[in-house]
C-alpha cells in the first residue's frame, strides 16, 4: 500500500509518468476540457474538493519547474491567487529549485491546456481557479 500522501491511483500514476517539461492542469469545475484529453474527475459537489486542496496534494507529489496562471485570477479571485502563490513559494523552497510563474490571458491558458498530459477537475466554483504545472527534474 502507498504510504505517501497522494492516494488517488490515477493521479499518482500520472505524476510518476510525467517527464521533464510535460504539463498537468488542475482545473475548477467550469474550465472547458479539450476533447480527447484525459480527464481525472474529482468534483463531487460545489467546492468539493477545492482547488486549493487538490493543488497542494499534487504540488507536494511532483517536481515543478513552472506554473501557468490566467491573468484574470489576480482581479477576479485574489484569495485563490494568494493561496496559489504561497503554495508555489513553499514548494519552491522545499524542492530547492525555483518555480517560474507565467501569467497569460484566460484564452491563452485554455489553449495551453491542449498540451497537458491530463486535466484534473476539482469541485472549485470560484473564477479562474486553474493552474498548469510543468514538470521539472530532481537533479
Amino acid at each position: 500500500m502507498n504510504k505517501g500522501h497522494l492516494l488517488h491511483p490515477d493521479i499518482a500514476h500520472l505524476v510518476t509518468q510525467l517527464g521533464h517539461f510535460e504539463t498537468l492542469t488542475i482545473a475548477d469545475a467550469g474550465l472547458p476540457i479539450p476533447s480527447g484529453l484525459p480527464r481525472i474527475e474529482l468534483a463531487l459537489t460545489q467546492g468539493v474538493p477545492s482547488f486549493r486542496q487538490v493543488s497542494e496534494v499534487v504540488a507536494n507529489a511532483m517536481q515543478i519547474q513552472a506554473a501557468h496562471i490566467a491573468d484574470e485570477i489576480v482581479e477576479h479571485n485574489p484569495q485563490a491567487h494568494q493561496q496559489l502563490l504561497a503554495l508555489i513559494e513553499r514548494v519552491s523552497v522545499e524542492q530547492g529549485q525555483p518555480i517560474e510563474i507565467f501569467y497569460l490571458s484566460h484564452e491563452q491558458f485554455k489553449s495551453l491546456t491542449h498540451q497537458s498530459r491530463a486535466v484534473i477537475r476539482t469541485g472549485e466554483c470560484t473564477p479562474y481557479a486553474n493552474v498548469i504545472f510543468t514538470a521539472g527534474v530532481t537533479f
